[in-house]
């Protein structure tokens, strides 16, 4: 196996790995366009039951529009970002579905593929609902509210008015949806290039510092830019990412 000691993904698997997104740019492009298309209608319907919705507004939090653009320009970012994770989940499903052939390429070898397929693809799907739902449940039911009363209080505590721009407060809400929904799927992605051996799990093991960081980093590109929004983001991955690496040992010596 090319492979450096040190690097997490051996660098032939490396190349494989780029050479076959270079192959699937302009299908992804195509996914983005559609999942940015269809959720633009979307974004409406979800700016307005996040206004109806008094879980998500603290008591005694008034909501303001500056600019009469900005429910546009809201509209906009909810629908990049569900084209954004229609790609990542486009990703994982081919990485599924093709992941023995991408390996084999990588390392030039003529062997029959085993794994992948229906049963990848399957296995990819079924895995992607559960950790999606549960991504939803925890920004749903612990880390929005507690952000955002966390804020609140905050602003409270300073003997700050809390009034809050309708931009900035959507664009944060749905901006830890979608990094929960999104970084929860990780470890999946992990789980599924050990199974298909493009790294070995020494190769997490040695360089599980680098990875926490590359996780934390994941949160802070995904979250807002604060301190507890990325530890709270990002806690959740790395966690998940342990759970991972236990499950695919037992399952490799059953």
């Amino acid at each position: 196996m090319d492979q450096v000691s040190g690097d997490v993904l051996p660098r032939a698997a490396l190349r494989g790995l780029i050479e076959h997104m270079r192959r699937r740019l302009y299908l992804l492009g195509a996914v983005f366009l559609v999942g940015f298309v269809g959720g633009y209608p979307a974004a409406t319907e979800i700016i307005e039951w996040l206004v109806e919705n008094d879980g998500y507004l603290p008591e005694g939090v008034h909501i303001i529009i500056l600019q009469p653009m900005e429910a546009v320009l809201l509209r906009l970012n909810i629908a990049a970002k569900i084209g954004l994770a229609c790609v990542a989940l486009a990703i994982l499903m081919d990485f599924g579905w093709n992941g023995r052939k991408i390996l084999s390429e990588a390392y030039r070898r003529k062997f029959v593929p085993t794994g992948g397929g229906v049963g990848g693809l399957l296995f990819v799907l079924f895995s992607m609902t559960v950790l999606a739902a549960a991504g939803a449940a925890y920004s749903d039911g612990i880390l929005i509210p507690m952000l955002l009363e966390y804020l609140s209080e905050d602003a409270a505590a300073s003997g700050l008015e809390s009034t809050w721009q309708l931009q900035a407060w959507i664009g944060f809400i749905v901006g830890l949806f979608f990094a929960s929904v999104v970084g929860f799927q990780v470890p999946l992605a992990v789980l599924l290039m050990l199974r298909y051996e493009l790294i070995e799990r020494t190769s997490i093991t040695e360089n599980r510092e680098i990875l926490w960081f590359s996780a934390l980093a994941f949160g802070a590109l995904l979250s807002p830019p604060d301190p507890l929004s990325l530890f709270l983001v990002g806690g959740p991955v790395l966690v998940l990412l342990e759970v991972a690496l236990i499950l695919d040992r037992i399952t490799t010596r059953g």
